[in-house]
């Protein structure tokens, strides 16, 4: 059992710390560092841990990480605050309807979904993780974090995922500027090839983003110019579920 609470301190302290080395646990945890490195092979072994992507002698949370949180959030109250106005939008709009969390700076991780009845739609997995400045969920994310965080995940380097993602610092801080200006993110293949969407911040009292929530659609149903009727319909639905959360 020793071993088994080690592991997950260990884990726990990645999370913490995330991209973390060997060296910086061993001096955390004062255990040597052979035992440090065998946790961490094992725990990577089971999808719980992985190597950053950047500097592989760090470590950083993995995906099965990741893909449990979902599951652990459908009990949570903003799960439960969430689900009724996404039936709703769904309802108006008939296109598929999802909540995405942010993971730190590391990602936004989809954690409920509402189909719509289309044959041809967008489809997100439960679990299924992307980055912040090439999606909508995660721009509308950025966009209420911050100035340091945004600059903190500039410096990090932004991939290119198609001609439009806003890869470039003055590009993406323009689009969070136009974000907080109307109160949506716009997503048109900017990520995925054929998949549009629009979103809006969940926020809590203080402003900070605990979610979001997001339009999304193929390519071929998107409309530009129905786009700020999408824009408000899924801001008013963000800004129920925020309600909802604080009890108002």
């Amino acid at each position: 059992m020793k071993s088994v609470t080690r592991s997950l301190r260990i884990l726990e302290a990645v999370a913490q710390h995330q991209p973390v080395t060997v060296g910086e646990l061993t001096k955390l945890f004062g255990l040597p560092k052979s035992t440090v490195q065998r946790t961490l092979v094992t725990l990577a072994e089971a999808g719980w841990l992985r190597a950053n992507r950047k500097d592989t002698t760090r470590w950083e949370i993995g995906a099965r990480v990741l893909a449990v949180r979902p599951a652990a959030l459908q009990g949570s109250s903003l799960f439960a605050a969430a689900r009724e106005p996404m039936i709703r939008l769904r309802d108006a709009v008939n296109e598929t309807i999802h909540l995405s969390v942010p993971d730190a700076l590391q990602c936004v991780v989809v954690v409920d979904r509402v189909d719509c009845d289309h044959p041809v739609r967008t489809f997100h997995t439960i679990g299924d993780t992307s980055p912040l400045h090439a999606t909508a969920v995660g721009r509308s994310i950025l966009a209420h974090l911050p100035k340091q965080d945004v600059e903190e995940l500039i410096t990090q380097g932004l991939d290119r995922f198609s001609d439009t993602t806003p890869a470039d610092p003055d590009e993406l801080r323009a689009e969070l500027d136009r974000i907080r200006a109307d109160g949506y993110a716009i997503n048109r293949n900017q990520y995925r090839p054929g998949v549009c969407a629009l979103a809006a911040p969940v926020l809590d009292e203080s402003g900070t983003p605990l979610a979001a929530v997001a339009i999304s659609m193929p390519d071929s149903r998107y409309d530009e110019d129905r786009a700020p009727e999408w824009g408000s319909l899924v801001t008013d639905t963000a800004a129920e579920i925020s309600g909802r959360l604080l009890g108002a």
